[in-house]
């Protein structure tokens, strides 16, 4: 795992031992969050400095793509490095209106629903893993926490709170419901509808871009495998532009 040095800019690789870091958790936009960006004084980098991290974990500056093995080997250990961070901030890109940091009021009720951050399939789990995340609109204020949101959380996503709190181990929750949180989210390549799922559910495959709905039945395959839970054959593969994994029964008694 590489990690961003909030002092010198220095990309470190470190092998066992990782020091305390913060994790950025955002959408990947037309214009990526690059080194350069950081050089200049990024508001992820300034906000982890306030925070008294000297590390920092973002994928665009931490994760050499052109290596497919690197990139296989930071997917399958996205879930971890999520829930081994020290904090985790999201950065929810919509456009705000109003006084986002009263988070109880229905204006940012509304922000949250409609927030792009809450459809895509990476970030479910960037949500779920981290023991603490903080929320920032478009202009980097703060919202609030998973914590003193968690109320509105549940109610955009369907995840319990115990859940989202930590007092849940995603162990005791049916493949069923895990499958549910992702039926309204999407992904740009349908292989990630299944790949971005495997931390959720504690799987490691091998990533093959290019195999389609197929990334979906391996997914299957390796759940049946280690839960014996066959409800999972009542969710659909994945279809490009479509909502994924939509269960065909209510998962809600």
């Amino acid at each position: 795992m590489r990690l961003l040095n909030t002092n010198t800019l220095e990309v470190v690789e470190f092998t066992q031992k990782r020091p305390r870091y913060a994790i950025l958790s955002h959408l990947w936009e037309n214009e990526e969050v690059l080194f350069q960006d950081i050089k200049d004084g990024h508001a992820s980098l300034r906000q982890a400095i306030k925070d008294g991290y000297e590390w920092v974990w973002i994928d665009t500056c931490c994760i050499d793509k052109c290596s497919s093995a690197e990139l296989s080997e930071a997917i399958n250990s996205m879930y971890r490095w999520y829930a081994d961070s020290c904090i985790c901030y999201a950065y929810l890109s919509d456009p705000s209106s109003g006084d986002p940091n009263k988070f109880s009021c229905p204006r940012t009720r509304g922000y949250f629903k409609d927030s792009r951050w809450f459809t895509r399939g990476w970030t479910l789990q960037e949500l779920v893993a981290p023991r603490r995340i903080k929320f920032y609109s478009e202009d980097w204020t703060e919202l609030g926490t998973k914590s003193n949101l968690r109320e509105i959380i549940t109610e955009v996503t369907g995840i319990n709170e115990d859940v989202l709190l930590g007092c849940t181990s995603l162990s005791d929750i049916t493949v069923a419901l895990k499958m549910s949180w992702a039926a309204n989210r999407s992904t740009t390549r349908v292989e990630d509808m299944a790949y971005c799922l495997m931390g959720i559910f504690d799987i490691n495959m091998p990533l093959l871009y290019g195999e389609g709905t197929k990334s979906f039945k391996r997914l299957q395959e390796k759940i049946i495998h280690q839960y014996e839970d066959y409800t999972i054959l009542l969710c659909n593969a994945p279809q490009p532009n479509r909502t994924p994994c939509r269960c065909q029964f209510d998962i809600r008694g």
